[in-house]
């Protein structure tokens, strides 16, 4: 089943984010290697594409997992959630109806 990781930053989260982004980013890579990620991607602080020192306001990741209880232990041993980028994270079940 697809689940839907909706991840919180903490304030002046910007330098702890880019530290942890390449294992962050290898754990995704590693879903999509698996066909298991539908997408993921940051939110910018502003309404920018590149928000530069601004930062981002938390992470969307679309994946399937096994079960929720999967779904979250994979969400709490994200790189960013133990760098203390994330002041939480969410997850809950997904339907994809488009596209």
């Amino acid at each position: 089943m697809l689940y839907a990781i909706i991840s919180e930053d903490v304030k002046n989260s910007l330098e702890r984010r880019l530290a942890a982004r390449p294992d962050h980013l290898a754990r995704l890579e590693k879903l999509r290697d698996e066909g298991r990620l539908v997408l993921a991607g940051p939110h910018p602080a502003v309404d920018a594409e590149n928000p530069g020192d601004a930062g981002f306001s938390g992470s969307l990741v679309v994946a399937e997992f096994d079960s929720l209880e999967t779904a979250r232990a994979w969400a709490d041993a994200d790189p960013y959630m133990i760098a203390g980028v994330y002041a939480k994270a969410t997850v809950k079940p997904f339907k994809k109806v488009l596209p």
